[in-house]
């Protein structure tokens, strides 16, 4: 999965190659973006599992998924203002990065949970011009599997988007 190659290859990148200071708030930004690609490559196993078994069923693990959905709320609610909070005392590289970080994570988050901004491919992008944003999959997953009663409802569930 890319999201797992990701992870060790953005830190390298990141604070290796360009240098970007370990700080508290660039590695807390880092962090809100590590879990939620840690998340994505959940869901894609498990999603690919359930394809290649051919079962039909509601997505497995659809309970955690859920719970995911609501800590990230509350872990992206408090991340993101503290890496604001640090720029606005110091500006720069040990505060910047780590608001960009965390801004991405909540990218990721809407991608993942909400709506789809990702596309990859051009038929993607030729059927988001004409249709516009679509639900993501795994929000698609979330859906189907509660009204299944497979998975928890969760605290977020009355304000999806």
């Amino acid at each position: 999965m890319g999201e797992l190659v990701n992870v060790p290859l953005q830190t390298a990148i990141w604070f290796g190659v360009v240098g970007v200071p370990a700080t508290a708030a660039n590695l807390l930004g880092f962090a809100l973006v590590t879990l939620l690609l840690l998340e994505g490559a959940a869901y894609w196993t498990v999603k690919l599992r359930a394809l290649s078994a051919g079962s039909g069923a509601p997505l497995p693990g659809a309970a955690v998924f859920a719970t995911a959905r609501v800590v990230n709320l509350v872990l992206l609610g408090l991340g993101v203002p503290l890496t604001v909070l640090a720029v606005a005392d110091s500006p720069g590289t040990g505060s910047v990065p780590g608001l960009l970080f965390a801004l991405f994570a909540v990218l990721e988050h809407v991608n993942y949970f909400h709506t789809q901004l990702m596309y990859d491919t051009a038929e993607d992008r030729r059927s988001r011009r004409r249709n516009g944003r679509r639900r993501a999959h795994l929000a698609r997953d979330l859906e189907r599997a509660r009204k299944l009663g497979t998975g928890r409802p969760s605290v977020g569930e009355a304000g999806r988007s």
